[in-house]
Protein backbone atom coordinates (compact mmCIF):
# COMPACT_ATOMS: atom_id res chain seq x y z
CA UNK A 1 0.00 0.00 0.00
CA UNK A 2 1.56 3.33 -1.02
CA UNK A 3 1.61 6.42 1.20
CA UNK A 4 -1.22 8.13 -0.63
CA UNK A 5 -3.45 5.07 -0.36
CA UNK A 6 -2.59 4.63 3.32
CA UNK A 7 -4.06 8.06 4.04
CA UNK A 8 -7.42 6.79 2.76
CA UNK A 9 -7.53 3.79 5.12
CA UNK A 10 -9.50 3.75 8.38
CA UNK A 11 -9.45 1.06 11.07
CA UNK A 12 -12.53 0.66 13.27
CA UNK A 13 -12.09 -1.02 16.66
CA UNK A 14 -15.28 -1.99 18.46
CA UNK A 15 -16.36 -3.55 21.75
CA UNK A 16 -19.77 -4.51 23.08
CA UNK A 17 -21.46 -6.05 26.10
CA UNK A 18 -18.46 -5.74 28.41
CA UNK A 19 -20.87 -5.97 31.37
CA UNK A 20 -18.30 -4.40 33.71
CA UNK A 21 -15.71 -7.13 33.19
CA UNK A 22 -12.97 -4.81 34.36
CA UNK A 23 -10.43 -7.63 34.22
CA UNK A 24 -10.30 -7.26 30.42
CA UNK A 25 -10.54 -3.48 30.13
CA UNK A 26 -6.83 -2.84 30.61
CA UNK A 27 -6.04 -5.24 27.77
CA UNK A 28 -8.59 -3.64 25.46
CA UNK A 29 -7.13 -0.23 26.25
CA UNK A 30 -3.63 -1.47 25.46
CA UNK A 31 -4.75 -2.87 22.09
CA UNK A 32 -6.48 0.39 21.19
CA UNK A 33 -3.36 2.31 22.22
CA UNK A 34 -1.13 0.12 20.06
CA UNK A 35 -3.32 0.69 16.99
CA UNK A 36 -3.34 4.42 17.61
CA UNK A 37 0.44 4.52 18.08
CA UNK A 38 1.08 2.53 14.89
CA UNK A 39 -1.54 4.05 12.58
CA UNK A 40 -2.13 7.48 14.09
CA UNK A 41 -5.27 8.81 15.76
CA UNK A 42 -6.59 10.03 12.41
CA UNK A 43 -6.77 6.45 11.16
CA UNK A 44 -8.43 4.70 14.13
CA UNK A 45 -12.06 4.91 15.28
CA UNK A 46 -12.82 3.25 18.64
CA UNK A 47 -16.46 2.67 19.63
CA UNK A 48 -18.48 0.72 22.21
CA UNK A 49 -21.94 -0.70 21.49
CA UNK A 50 -23.52 -0.64 24.95
CA UNK A 51 -23.87 -2.69 28.14
CA UNK A 52 -20.47 -1.46 29.23
CA UNK A 53 -22.01 -1.08 32.71
CA UNK A 54 -23.32 -3.94 34.81
CA UNK A 55 -24.35 -3.48 38.42
CA UNK A 56 -23.20 -7.01 39.24
CA UNK A 57 -19.71 -5.50 39.43
CA UNK A 58 -18.82 -3.82 42.74
CA UNK A 59 -16.85 -1.16 40.83
CA UNK A 60 -19.99 -0.18 38.93
CA UNK A 61 -22.38 -0.56 41.86
CA UNK A 62 -20.17 1.37 44.24
CA UNK A 63 -19.62 4.26 41.81
CA UNK A 64 -23.10 4.35 40.22
CA UNK A 65 -21.46 3.82 36.84
CA UNK A 66 -18.74 6.39 37.36
CA UNK A 67 -15.99 3.77 37.20
CA UNK A 68 -17.14 2.74 33.71
CA UNK A 69 -17.21 6.32 32.45
CA UNK A 70 -13.69 6.87 33.80
CA UNK A 71 -12.34 3.82 31.97
CA UNK A 72 -14.16 4.78 28.74
CA UNK A 73 -12.47 8.18 28.93
CA UNK A 74 -9.03 6.76 29.70
CA UNK A 75 -9.28 4.18 26.89
CA UNK A 76 -9.96 6.92 24.38
CA UNK A 77 -13.29 5.86 22.90
CA UNK A 78 -14.49 8.11 20.09
CA UNK A 79 -18.17 7.32 20.67
CA UNK A 80 -20.43 4.91 22.56
CA UNK A 81 -24.08 3.97 22.65
CA UNK A 82 -26.13 2.63 25.55
CA UNK A 83 -27.53 -0.81 26.21
CA UNK A 84 -30.35 -1.93 28.44
CA UNK A 85 -27.95 -2.35 31.35
CA UNK A 86 -27.28 1.36 31.30
CA UNK A 87 -30.79 2.45 30.41
CA UNK A 88 -32.85 0.16 32.62
CA UNK A 89 -30.83 -0.32 35.80
CA UNK A 90 -30.30 3.34 36.69
CA UNK A 91 -32.72 6.21 37.12
CA UNK A 92 -32.44 9.26 34.88
CA UNK A 93 -30.86 11.46 37.60
CA UNK A 94 -28.11 8.89 38.20
CA UNK A 95 -27.47 8.52 34.46
CA UNK A 96 -27.37 12.30 34.11
CA UNK A 97 -24.70 12.42 36.78
CA UNK A 98 -22.67 9.53 35.36
CA UNK A 99 -22.68 10.69 31.74
CA UNK A 100 -21.96 14.29 32.70
CA UNK A 101 -18.33 13.22 32.95
CA UNK A 102 -18.00 11.39 29.64
CA UNK A 103 -15.65 12.92 27.07
CA UNK A 104 -16.86 11.22 23.90
CA UNK A 105 -20.39 11.49 22.44
CA UNK A 106 -23.11 9.03 23.49
CA UNK A 107 -24.97 8.31 20.24
CA UNK A 108 -28.46 6.83 20.31
CA UNK A 109 -31.15 7.75 17.81
CA UNK A 110 -34.31 6.17 19.23
CA UNK A 111 -34.59 7.67 22.73
CA UNK A 112 -36.49 10.75 23.87
CA UNK A 113 -37.61 11.94 27.29
CA UNK A 114 -41.33 12.15 28.00
CA UNK A 115 -41.02 15.49 29.72
CA UNK A 116 -38.82 17.34 27.21
CA UNK A 117 -39.64 15.48 23.99
CA UNK A 118 -35.93 15.35 23.14
CA UNK A 119 -33.08 12.99 24.05
CA UNK A 120 -31.42 13.28 27.47
CA UNK A 121 -28.95 16.16 27.65
CA UNK A 122 -25.96 13.80 27.47
CA UNK A 123 -27.21 11.87 24.42
CA UNK A 124 -27.00 12.75 20.71
CA UNK A 125 -29.16 11.33 17.94
CA UNK A 126 -26.16 11.31 15.56
CA UNK A 127 -22.59 12.49 15.31
CA UNK A 128 -20.18 13.26 12.49
CA UNK A 129 -16.56 12.54 13.40
CA UNK A 130 -13.60 13.73 11.37
CA UNK A 131 -10.66 11.33 11.17
CA UNK A 132 -8.01 12.71 8.84
CA UNK A 133 -9.64 12.86 5.43
CA UNK A 134 -12.57 10.73 6.61
CA UNK A 135 -15.98 12.05 7.59
CA UNK A 136 -17.72 9.33 9.56
CA UNK A 137 -21.42 9.49 10.31
CA UNK A 138 -22.55 7.73 13.49
CA UNK A 139 -26.11 6.73 14.35
CA UNK A 140 -27.28 4.33 17.03
CA UNK A 141 -30.17 2.47 18.63
CA UNK A 142 -30.87 0.56 21.81
CA UNK A 143 -33.34 -2.26 22.40
CA UNK A 144 -36.89 -0.88 22.91
CA UNK A 145 -38.11 -2.31 26.22
CA UNK A 146 -41.15 -0.06 26.08
CA UNK A 147 -42.97 -0.81 29.34
CA UNK A 148 -39.80 -0.49 31.40
CA UNK A 149 -38.50 2.66 29.75
CA UNK A 150 -41.94 4.26 30.02
CA UNK A 151 -41.74 3.90 33.82
CA UNK A 152 -38.35 5.62 33.76
CA UNK A 153 -39.66 8.56 31.74
CA UNK A 154 -38.25 7.60 28.34
CA UNK A 155 -39.84 6.74 25.02
CA UNK A 156 -37.63 4.22 23.21
CA UNK A 157 -39.04 3.62 19.75
CA UNK A 158 -38.56 0.96 17.13
CA UNK A 159 -35.42 2.11 15.31
CA UNK A 160 -36.36 2.38 11.64
CA UNK A 161 -38.57 5.45 11.96
CA UNK A 162 -35.94 7.23 14.02
CA UNK A 163 -33.03 6.27 11.79
CA UNK A 164 -34.53 6.97 8.35
CA UNK A 165 -34.43 10.81 8.49
CA UNK A 166 -30.91 10.75 9.93
CA UNK A 167 -29.70 8.48 7.16
CA UNK A 168 -31.27 10.77 4.55
CA UNK A 169 -29.45 13.69 6.16
CA UNK A 170 -26.05 12.07 6.59
CA UNK A 171 -25.59 9.71 3.65
CA UNK A 172 -24.40 12.34 1.15
CA UNK A 173 -22.28 14.15 3.75
CA UNK A 174 -20.06 11.32 4.98
CA UNK A 175 -17.56 8.82 3.63
CA UNK A 176 -18.72 6.06 5.97
CA UNK A 177 -22.08 5.63 7.71
CA UNK A 178 -21.76 3.54 10.87
CA UNK A 179 -24.57 2.32 13.12
CA UNK A 180 -23.96 1.42 16.77
CA UNK A 181 -26.70 -1.14 17.37
CA UNK A 182 -27.61 -2.58 20.75
CA UNK A 183 -30.53 -4.45 19.21
CA UNK A 184 -29.29 -8.01 18.62
CA UNK A 185 -28.23 -9.91 15.51
CA UNK A 186 -31.67 -10.67 14.06
CA UNK A 187 -32.66 -7.00 14.34
CA UNK A 188 -29.36 -5.94 12.76
CA UNK A 189 -29.97 -8.23 9.79
CA UNK A 190 -33.44 -6.79 9.26
CA UNK A 191 -32.14 -3.23 9.53
CA UNK A 192 -29.49 -3.96 6.93
CA UNK A 193 -32.24 -5.07 4.56
CA UNK A 194 -34.52 -2.12 5.36
CA UNK A 195 -31.80 0.56 5.45
CA UNK A 196 -29.21 -0.48 2.87
CA UNK A 197 -27.62 2.98 2.89
CA UNK A 198 -25.82 2.07 6.14
CA UNK A 199 -22.26 0.93 5.42
CA UNK A 200 -21.61 -0.98 8.63
CA UNK A 201 -23.70 -2.09 11.61
CA UNK A 202 -21.64 -2.82 14.73
CA UNK A 203 -23.84 -4.88 16.99
CA UNK A 204 -24.39 -6.11 20.51
CA UNK A 205 -27.12 -7.14 22.98
CA UNK A 206 -27.46 -10.74 21.80
CA UNK A 207 -23.77 -11.41 22.56
CA UNK A 208 -23.24 -12.81 19.08
CA UNK A 209 -19.72 -13.51 17.84
CA UNK A 210 -18.96 -12.67 14.22
CA UNK A 211 -15.39 -13.87 13.70
CA UNK A 212 -15.54 -12.43 10.21
CA UNK A 213 -17.74 -9.63 8.84
CA UNK A 214 -21.23 -10.68 7.78
CA UNK A 215 -22.59 -9.15 4.58
CA UNK A 216 -26.31 -8.45 4.29
CA UNK A 217 -26.78 -6.87 0.89
CA UNK A 218 -24.45 -3.89 0.73
CA UNK A 219 -24.12 -3.56 4.53
CA UNK A 220 -21.43 -5.18 6.68
CA UNK A 221 -22.24 -6.49 10.17
CA UNK A 222 -19.70 -6.91 12.97
CA UNK A 223 -19.92 -7.97 16.62
CA UNK A 224 -17.47 -9.01 19.34
CA UNK A 225 -19.34 -11.39 21.67
CA UNK A 226 -19.40 -10.41 25.33
CA UNK A 227 -17.39 -9.60 28.45
CA UNK A 228 -14.38 -8.25 26.53
CA UNK A 229 -13.44 -11.69 25.26
CA UNK A 230 -12.82 -10.10 21.86
CA UNK A 231 -12.21 -6.74 20.26
CA UNK A 232 -13.66 -6.25 16.80
CA UNK A 233 -11.54 -4.82 14.02
CA UNK A 234 -12.39 -3.62 10.50
CA UNK A 235 -10.24 -1.87 7.92
CA UNK A 236 -11.92 0.39 5.36
CA UNK A 237 -10.66 2.22 2.30
CA UNK A 238 -12.22 5.14 0.48
CA UNK A 239 -13.52 4.66 -3.02
CA UNK A 240 -11.29 6.58 -5.46
CA UNK A 241 -14.32 7.56 -7.52
CA UNK A 242 -16.26 9.00 -4.60
CA UNK A 243 -18.56 6.03 -4.05
CA UNK A 244 -19.10 4.06 -0.87
CA UNK A 245 -16.04 2.90 1.04
CA UNK A 246 -14.66 -0.62 0.61
CA UNK A 247 -14.06 -3.15 3.38
CA UNK A 248 -10.49 -4.42 3.13
CA UNK A 249 -10.43 -6.78 6.11
CA UNK A 250 -12.20 -7.52 9.34
CA UNK A 251 -12.44 -9.94 12.22
CA UNK A 252 -11.87 -10.35 15.93
CA UNK A 253 -8.89 -10.05 18.22
CA UNK A 254 -9.13 -12.74 20.90
CA UNK A 255 -8.31 -11.48 24.40
CA UNK A 256 -6.12 -13.67 26.62
CA UNK A 257 -5.08 -13.11 30.20
CA UNK A 258 -1.35 -12.82 29.44
CA UNK A 259 -1.73 -9.96 26.95
CA UNK A 260 -0.19 -6.55 27.80
CA UNK A 261 -2.33 -4.17 29.84
CA UNK A 262 -2.54 -0.40 29.91
CA UNK A 263 -1.01 0.42 33.29
CA UNK A 264 -2.90 3.67 33.88
CA UNK A 265 -6.23 1.95 33.25
CA UNK A 266 -5.30 -0.96 35.51
CA UNK A 267 -4.35 1.46 38.31
CA UNK A 268 -7.66 3.31 37.91
CA UNK A 269 -9.61 0.05 38.14
CA UNK A 270 -7.84 -0.88 41.38
CA UNK A 271 -8.64 2.53 42.82
CA UNK A 272 -12.30 2.29 41.83
CA UNK A 273 -12.50 -1.16 43.41
CA UNK A 274 -11.07 0.13 46.68
CA UNK A 275 -13.43 3.10 46.73
CA UNK A 276 -16.40 0.84 45.99
CA UNK A 277 -15.50 -1.42 48.90
CA UNK A 278 -15.34 1.59 51.20
CA UNK A 279 -18.70 2.95 50.04
CA UNK A 280 -20.41 -0.43 50.33
CA UNK A 281 -19.02 -1.33 53.75
CA UNK A 282 -21.99 0.16 55.63
CA UNK A 283 -23.65 -2.30 57.99
CA UNK A 284 -27.36 -2.63 57.21
CA UNK A 285 -28.35 -5.44 59.60
CA UNK A 286 -27.12 -7.89 62.24
CA UNK A 287 -27.93 -11.60 62.30
CA UNK A 288 -27.67 -13.83 65.35
CA UNK A 289 -27.52 -16.97 63.22
CA UNK A 290 -26.95 -17.75 59.52
CA UNK A 291 -29.83 -17.82 57.06
CA UNK A 292 -29.42 -20.88 54.84
CA UNK A 293 -30.29 -21.17 51.16
CA UNK A 294 -31.28 -24.36 49.37
CA UNK A 295 -31.89 -24.65 45.63
CA UNK A 296 -33.96 -27.85 45.76
CA UNK A 297 -36.30 -27.18 48.68
CA UNK A 298 -37.64 -24.49 50.97
CA UNK A 299 -35.07 -22.57 53.04
CA UNK A 300 -35.14 -19.58 55.40
CA UNK A 301 -33.26 -17.20 53.08
CA UNK A 302 -35.48 -18.11 50.13
CA UNK A 303 -38.51 -17.47 52.31
CA UNK A 304 -37.05 -14.12 53.40
CA UNK A 305 -36.78 -13.04 49.77
CA UNK A 306 -40.37 -14.12 49.12
CA UNK A 307 -41.51 -12.20 52.20
CA UNK A 308 -39.62 -9.12 51.02
CA UNK A 309 -41.25 -9.19 47.59
CA UNK A 310 -44.74 -9.72 48.99
CA UNK A 311 -44.34 -6.90 51.52
CA UNK A 312 -42.99 -4.47 48.89
CA UNK A 313 -45.57 -5.27 46.22
CA UNK A 314 -48.54 -5.64 48.56
CA UNK A 315 -49.72 -8.65 46.55
CA UNK A 316 -51.87 -11.50 47.84
CA UNK A 317 -48.94 -13.89 47.59
CA UNK A 318 -45.40 -13.93 46.25
CA UNK A 319 -43.32 -16.32 44.18
CA UNK A 320 -39.55 -16.01 43.64
CA UNK A 321 -36.78 -18.43 42.72
CA UNK A 322 -34.00 -19.48 45.09
CA UNK A 323 -31.36 -19.16 42.36
CA UNK A 324 -31.39 -15.38 42.79
CA UNK A 325 -29.41 -15.91 46.01
CA UNK A 326 -25.82 -17.06 45.47
CA UNK A 327 -24.99 -18.04 49.05
CA UNK A 328 -26.29 -18.05 52.60
CA UNK A 329 -26.31 -14.97 54.82
CA UNK A 330 -23.79 -15.50 57.63
CA UNK A 331 -24.25 -14.57 61.25
CA UNK A 332 -22.97 -11.17 62.30
CA UNK A 333 -22.78 -7.90 60.37
CA UNK A 334 -24.57 -7.74 57.03
CA UNK A 335 -23.11 -5.02 54.83
CA UNK A 336 -24.26 -3.54 51.53
CA UNK A 337 -21.28 -5.22 49.88
CA UNK A 338 -22.30 -8.63 51.25
CA UNK A 339 -25.88 -8.24 50.02
CA UNK A 340 -24.54 -7.20 46.61
CA UNK A 341 -22.33 -10.31 46.37
CA UNK A 342 -25.19 -12.50 47.57
CA UNK A 343 -27.81 -11.05 45.21
CA UNK A 344 -26.06 -9.30 42.27
CA UNK A 345 -28.83 -9.60 39.68
CA UNK A 346 -30.40 -6.34 38.42
CA UNK A 347 -33.85 -7.88 38.82
CA UNK A 348 -36.90 -5.79 39.70
CA UNK A 349 -40.06 -6.88 41.50
CA UNK A 350 -43.41 -6.78 39.77
CA UNK A 351 -47.08 -7.53 40.38
CA UNK A 352 -48.52 -10.03 37.95
CA UNK A 353 -52.07 -11.35 37.70
CA UNK A 354 -52.02 -15.14 37.49
CA UNK A 355 -54.70 -17.79 37.41
CA UNK A 356 -54.51 -20.47 40.06
CA UNK A 357 -53.78 -23.10 37.41
CA UNK A 358 -50.65 -21.19 36.28
CA UNK A 359 -49.46 -20.90 39.86
CA UNK A 360 -50.08 -24.60 40.49
CA UNK A 361 -48.17 -25.66 37.38
CA UNK A 362 -45.10 -23.60 38.33
CA UNK A 363 -45.12 -25.02 41.85
CA UNK A 364 -45.34 -28.56 40.46
CA UNK A 365 -42.33 -27.82 38.25
CA UNK A 366 -40.46 -26.56 41.29
CA UNK A 367 -40.52 -30.14 42.59
CA UNK A 368 -38.60 -31.38 39.51
CA UNK A 369 -34.80 -31.34 39.31
CA UNK A 370 -34.85 -30.44 35.60
CA UNK A 371 -36.23 -27.07 36.67
CA UNK A 372 -34.42 -26.46 39.96
CA UNK A 373 -31.03 -27.26 38.36
CA UNK A 374 -31.72 -25.54 35.05
CA UNK A 375 -28.97 -23.13 33.97
CA UNK A 376 -30.36 -19.67 33.18
CA UNK A 377 -28.70 -16.80 31.33
CA UNK A 378 -29.80 -13.29 30.43
CA UNK A 379 -32.73 -11.00 31.31
CA UNK A 380 -30.82 -9.62 34.29
CA UNK A 381 -30.25 -13.00 35.96
CA UNK A 382 -26.73 -13.24 37.38
CA UNK A 383 -27.06 -16.54 39.22
CA UNK A 384 -26.12 -19.98 37.93
CA UNK A 385 -29.21 -22.17 38.23
CA UNK A 386 -32.92 -21.42 38.45
CA UNK A 387 -33.52 -23.04 41.83
CA UNK A 388 -36.81 -24.01 43.43
CA UNK A 389 -39.69 -21.61 43.98
CA UNK A 390 -39.98 -19.82 47.30
CA UNK A 391 -43.35 -18.42 48.34
CA UNK A 392 -45.09 -16.27 50.90
CA UNK A 393 -48.84 -16.23 51.52
CA UNK A 394 -49.32 -19.83 50.40
CA UNK A 395 -49.54 -23.18 52.18
CA UNK A 396 -48.53 -26.06 49.90
CA UNK A 397 -49.04 -29.72 50.75
CA UNK A 398 -47.41 -32.30 48.51
CA UNK A 399 -46.61 -35.97 48.23
CA UNK A 400 -43.32 -36.69 46.44
CA UNK A 401 -44.31 -40.34 45.93
CA UNK A 402 -46.96 -39.28 43.41
CA UNK A 403 -46.24 -38.81 39.66
CA UNK A 404 -44.80 -35.54 38.34
CA UNK A 405 -47.36 -32.75 38.01
CA UNK A 406 -49.66 -34.58 40.44
CA UNK A 407 -47.65 -34.11 43.63
CA UNK A 408 -49.41 -31.08 45.10
CA UNK A 409 -52.34 -32.36 47.15
CA UNK A 410 -53.30 -29.09 48.80
CA UNK A 411 -52.81 -25.41 47.93
CA UNK A 412 -54.20 -22.71 50.23
CA UNK A 413 -54.19 -18.92 50.35
CA UNK A 414 -55.44 -17.26 53.55
CA UNK A 415 -56.80 -20.61 54.71
CA UNK A 416 -58.90 -21.09 51.57
CA UNK A 417 -58.19 -23.48 48.68
CA UNK A 418 -56.51 -21.83 45.70
CA UNK A 419 -58.92 -21.97 42.76
CA UNK A 420 -57.50 -22.91 39.36
CA UNK A 421 -59.88 -20.63 37.47
CA UNK A 422 -59.49 -17.61 39.77
CA UNK A 423 -57.01 -14.77 39.19
CA UNK A 424 -54.64 -13.71 41.98
CA UNK A 425 -52.23 -10.81 42.40
CA UNK A 426 -48.75 -12.25 42.73
CA UNK A 427 -45.60 -10.42 43.77
CA UNK A 428 -42.87 -11.82 41.56
CA UNK A 429 -39.78 -11.00 39.48
CA UNK A 430 -39.68 -9.24 36.13
CA UNK A 431 -37.64 -11.98 34.44
CA UNK A 432 -40.51 -14.46 34.78
CA UNK A 433 -42.71 -12.27 32.58
CA UNK A 434 -40.33 -13.00 29.66
CA UNK A 435 -40.95 -16.78 29.84
CA UNK A 436 -37.67 -17.42 31.63
CA UNK A 437 -37.50 -20.54 33.81
CA UNK A 438 -41.04 -21.27 34.99
CA UNK A 439 -43.04 -20.50 31.84
CA UNK A 440 -46.50 -20.50 33.40
CA UNK A 441 -45.53 -17.48 35.52
CA UNK A 442 -45.61 -15.46 32.28
CA UNK A 443 -49.28 -16.34 31.64
CA UNK A 444 -50.39 -13.05 33.10
CA UNK A 445 -53.60 -11.11 32.87
CA UNK A 446 -51.58 -7.94 33.45
CA UNK A 447 -48.19 -6.91 34.82
CA UNK A 448 -47.14 -3.88 36.85
CA UNK A 449 -43.37 -3.45 36.83
CA UNK A 450 -41.92 -1.75 39.89
CA UNK A 451 -38.75 0.23 39.23
CA UNK A 452 -36.13 1.06 40.27
CA UNK A 453 -35.66 -1.06 43.41
CA UNK A 454 -33.72 -4.29 42.94
CA UNK A 455 -34.54 -7.38 44.95
CA UNK A 456 -31.39 -6.92 47.03
CA UNK A 457 -32.81 -3.54 48.11
CA UNK A 458 -35.97 -5.35 49.21
CA UNK A 459 -33.88 -7.88 51.11
CA UNK A 460 -32.13 -5.06 52.97
CA UNK A 461 -35.46 -3.54 53.99
CA UNK A 462 -36.80 -6.93 55.07
CA UNK A 463 -33.76 -7.58 57.27
CA UNK A 464 -34.36 -4.21 58.94
CA UNK A 465 -38.04 -4.99 59.68
CA UNK A 466 -38.66 -6.44 63.17
CA UNK A 467 -39.77 -10.06 63.28
CA UNK A 468 -39.03 -10.95 59.66
CA UNK A 469 -36.02 -13.15 60.37
CA UNK A 470 -38.08 -15.20 62.80
CA UNK A 471 -41.05 -15.53 60.42
CA UNK A 472 -38.92 -16.70 57.46
CA UNK A 473 -38.14 -19.87 59.40
CA UNK A 474 -41.80 -20.90 59.28
CA UNK A 475 -42.64 -23.51 56.64
CA UNK A 476 -44.71 -22.91 53.49
CA UNK A 477 -44.23 -26.37 51.99
CA UNK A 478 -45.54 -29.43 53.87
CA UNK A 479 -44.52 -32.91 52.76
CA UNK A 480 -46.80 -35.89 53.51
Amino acid sequence: MNTETAHDVLTILHTNDLHSHFENMGILAAIAGDYTDQLGRDHVLLVDIGDHMDRMSPETEGSEGGANIDIINMTGYDAVTIGNNEGLTYTSPILNQAYAGIICPVVCSNVIEHESGIPPVWMRTHQVIQKGTWKIGLIGATAPYGDFYDLLGWDVSEPVSSLRPLIDQLRSEVDLLVMLSHLGLSADQKLAEQLPEIDVILGGHSHHVLDRPLWVGSTVLGAAGKFGQYMGQMTWQKDTLGGRAHLLAGGLIAITENMPREEAVEAAIVLHRQRAEERMSRTVAMLEAPLKIDYERESPLGNLLAQAVRRYTGAELSIVNAGQLLDELPAGEITESLLHRLCPSPINPCITLLRGSSIRRALEQSLLSEFTHKAIMGYGFRGKILGCLCVDGLKITCDLARPAYQRITGLEINGQPLQDDQEYSVGSLDMFTFRIGYDSLSESGGVTYMLSEFIRDLLRSELQTPGTVQSCAGPRWFMV
